[in-house]
């Protein structure tokens, strides 16, 4: 395309600076809270879905990586969460340094320097240590301390991570404590306030010992979001189980049916009743593609029409789920031929485009051309609306595609 506009990502990804929690927990919790260790690695598995390191003793074997250290939780910076750069065949599960990711993963300038060579106006980025909706922090012991995790990640998410430097061009993403729905939805509040429109949810809640999205027990949270016009955000992995077929299943498995979980967490939300009680709340799923979303659409339309009166949904779902998703739910995409083929089957206000920064799947540098070869079919005004129109809308950005707290481009 002669001029491609400027790509909007949905789903790329910060790794978190060691100085985070260390500069914003009050003075008594620093040794508590997630600090950054060095030290050997014993072993590191991915089998199964289930991501399995352990630290070595002091002066043991093994190669030297950045460990966060959190309560009983030891988690190591991977190849994984910062695979850029690097050829795929050099890429495997192995732990690293900050020294060893490119500086663009954690640091501002290097990053919007990264995204000019993507051809990125602006970013919305999942967290690393809290996991992709913070479940780090539920999972944890001590909540009191864990809700000041929360807001300390979230302070430097708006105060440094999309600060002054970022020029608009970084767009914040809250988490929240999941553990408690009315302390979820005083923190999207408090968020809210200062410009925040996207937080952190699990696509599966149960997978992590929460309450499903069939309960009343989120309705406090899902009455915030939808009050102040903020998206809930639902990355593949949220749930702390990645799908797989079996224990020994190889991480490829997992790897090619990613979009699993956000099957199963959408036809949830589609007949929970939530979208008729909350007509204003709008979802999206990051890194789940596009591709599976209309037979899902209709065969969730054939149920709702024909088993409804046994299918436990006739009193609640009052809508028809394809109109239902028209209204409230995005799919996003970064490498989906299939889906963009069937566009019309999705429909064109309901997708957008992401880069998934600095993950092994992501296309950077080249998210511009391959968006170009998958939508040469489409016309200007459609790709238009893929790749920025429709995120400058949910996100509510300026017309110029930044976000209003941070300043304008440089």
């Amino acid at each position: 395309m002669e001029s491609f506009p400027w790509i909007v990502s949905v789903d790329d990804h910060t790794v978190e600076p060691p100085h985070v929690w260390q500069d914003r927990l009050p003075a008594k919790y620093r040794e508590l809270g997630p600090r950054i260790v060095r030290a050997p690695l014993a072993e590191m598995t991915f089998v199964g879905g289930r991501f399995s390191p352990r630290m070595g003793a002091p002066g043991s074997d093994g190669p030297l990586a950045d460990w966060w250290v959190y309560e009983d939780l030891r988690r190591p910076l991977t190849r994984l969460d910062t695979a850029v750069g690097y050829p795929r065949e050099e890429v495997r599960l192995e732990a690293i340094t900050y020294e060893q990711m490119r500086p663009g993963s954690f640091s501002i300038p290097e990053r919007l320097a990264d995204m000019d060579i993507n051809h990125v106006q602006s970013a919305l980025c999942f967290p690393t240590f809290p996991r992709f909706c913070g479940q780090t922090f539920t999972e944890a012991k001590d909540h009191e301390l864990g809700l000041l995790c929360v807001r300390a990640y979230n302070d430097w998410m708006v105060e440094e991570w999309c600060g002054p430097a970022a020029q608009g061009r970084m767009i914040p993403l809250a988490i929240v404590p999941l553990w408690d729905a009315e302390l979820a939805a005083a923190e999207v509040r408090r968020n809210a306030a200062r410009g925040v429109r996207a937080v952190c949810f699990s696509e599966i809640p149960p997978h992590l010992g929460l309450p499903s999205i069939h309960t009343d027990d989120w309705d406090p949270f899902l009455r915030a979001c939808e009050e102040t016009g903020t998206v809930i955000s639902m990355h593949i992995g949220s749930s702390s189980r990645m799908p797989s077929t079996s224990a020994d299943a190889p991480p490829a498995v997992g790897s090619t049916i990613t979009f699993a979980n956000c099957c199963f967490s959408m036809v949830d939300w589609l007949m929970s009743g939530k979208f008729d009680r909350f007509p204003g709340l709008k979802i999206m799923y990051a890194e789940g593609q596009i591709g599976w979303i209309p037979y899902i659409l209709a065969r969730a339309d054939v149920v709702w029409e024909e088993n409804r009166a046994w299918g436990g949904v006739a009193d609640k779902v009052l809508t028809r789920p394809s109109e239902l998703f028209a209204r409230h739910v995005y799919g996003c995409f970064f490498d989906d031929p299939h889906g963009l083929r069937n566009l019309d089957a999705i429909g064109a206000a309901n997708v957008l485009y992401e880069t998934d920064y600095p993950h092994s799947d992501s296309t950077w540098p080249r998210s511009r051309e391959v968006a170009e070869e998958q939508m040469g079919h489409l016309g200007a005004p459609v790709v238009e609306q893929l790749v920025r129109g429709n995120a400058i809308e949910l996100l509510g950005l300026t017309p110029e595609g930044l976000w209003a707290g941070g300043g304008g481009r440089g």
